[in-house]
């Protein structure tokens, strides 16, 4: 961001008078667009919609004969856990499938290692500190859970291909590091994917906590945008070959795949770390939703069937995507009033304004209509230092509807950071 730097105050003062006409202009349209969070669209719903019919009248019945109706099933469906083999990036034995959200599944294993630890190791509680990495800017519920059971969270900055592995390889020498969290691929929100070099540092760097975990999210792991679609080497091979199998805890979830409020969460990782999490659910369920599982396996039916649904996906949100890039190349583009990424997959842009600015750009949008989340949201404590960091989460509102909000946060950009550079005070609007 070097070009505001050239402008002359009259300069500035021409693009601040700007975009405060053009600002008055878009608080007088009345929008009402919500870009809080990354949910999938009515229309992406729908792709889903024959869900609701399966597994159809008298169809619940396993290929062993197993009655999906019944209890049991702690670890998961076979077929089901058949279904989602390659995009876990292990075999079915090595897989747990959950209700609804991967979230729950973080989120258990967190409270497990609390209070029961992880193998054979003591829990959590009984030391008098737990740390946990927390690359950022990140997942904010990541965030959330380490608040609520009091686990310090330590923020790592990011390089565009993950972590600071120089800041991570220092900081997991202390063993009261328990973790750290990861979204390797399409990043929440930045929109980054791990390098090959990070992910084998990850693996191989050595740890303080002899049961320090990788909280592996690959929530994106299937959601492109492009043609040029990201594959990952396989975590949980890289950890077995490096003599740390149970290292990672691989997350995943279909509830952007098929319906958010009654998708599947996902757990894959080490036999023994399997066997460690069944265990501890097993006490507190006798079994999850076959029925919901039995219905994807039906729908679904195998990973390219699960292939040609997310490019039904892609068709619908790419042309979202493009038009947050085309807005923010036609306000924002050579101004250097802010940098952001075009992602290749995932749900969210991320954009970096000036120091000072974000908290104004998010309430200069909301006050024209365009709810945005707080700014500071995805940095643990809600503090982004900078209060730069802005994420934009145009997946759920209809095209024309992202088309407007886009523009209308791009003016709030211009206003904002103007206002900044010119040393004013805070407009009154």
């Amino acid at each position: 961001m070097t070009a505001a730097e050239a402008m002359s105050p009259q300069e500035l003062a021409e693009i601040r008078q700007q975009a405060q006409a053009d600002y008055e202009d878009l608080c007088s349209k009345g929008l009402k667009i919500d870009m809080t969070r990354g949910k999938p669209s009515p229309e992406q719903l729908d792709l889903s919609t024959p869900l609701l019919t399966l597994p159809g009248n008298g169809d619940y019945f396993l290929a062993d004969g197993t009655d999906a109706r019944n209890y049991g099933g702690a670890q998961g469906l076979p077929e089901a856990r058949a279904l989602f083999a390659t995009m876990m990036g292990a075999p079915p034995e090595q897989i747990v499938i959950g209700n609804n959200s991967s979230l729950a599944v973080m989120h258990d294993c967190i409270a497990y290692a609390l209070l029961k630890g992880i193998g054979d190791h003591a829990p959590w509680s009984t030391s008098e500190k737990i740390k946990f990495l927390c690359p950022s800017p990140g997942y904010d519920r990541h965030f959330l859970i380490c608040e609520t059971y009091g686990i310090e969270m330590i923020p790592v900055a990011l390089t565009g291909e993950g972590p600071d592995m120089d800041q991570v390889e220092a900081l997991v020498r202390d063993p009261a590091v328990r973790g750290i969290w990861c979204v390797p691929k399409y990043s929440n929100p930045t929109g980054e994917t791990y390098s090959n070099e990070t992910i084998d540092r990850l693996v191989r760097m050595e740890t303080g906590a002899p049961d320090f975990r990788l909280f592996w999210d690959n929530a994106y792991s299937l959601h492109h945008l492009t043609d040029d679609e990201v594959h990952l080497p396989n975590i949980l091979e890289l950890c077995e070959a490096a003599g740390c199998p149970d290292r990672a805890l691989v997350f995943g979830s279909t509830s952007k795949i098929t319906f958010g409020g009654a998708g599947l969460g996902l757990l894959s990782s080490s036999l023994s770390n399997v066997e460690w999490f069944v265990k501890n659910a097993s006490v507190r369920t006798i079994g999850p939703d076959k029925l919901n599982q039995l219905r994807h396996v039906r729908f679904l039916k195998d990973h390219e069937g699960l292939m040609k649904h997310m490019r039904a996906h892609r068709e619908i949100i790419a042309p979202k995507f493009a038009a947050v890039e085309a807005a923010f190349q036609s306000r924002l583009g050579g101004t250097g009033f802010a940098d952001w990424v075009e992602p290749k997959g995932g749900y969210f842009v991320s954009v970096d304004v000036r120091d000072g600015c974000a908290a104004r750009v998010v309430a200069l949008a909301s006050q024209a209509g365009i709810s945005m989340v707080a700014a500071g949201q995805t940095f643990p404590y809600r503090k982004d230092p900078n209060d730069s960091n802005l994420r934009i989460a145009p997946t759920y509102p209809s095209l024309s509807d992202v088309k407007a909000a886009v523009d209308g946060i791009a003016i709030c950009i211009q206003l904002a950071v103007s206002e900044r550079l010119l040393g004013s005070e805070a407009v009154k609007v």
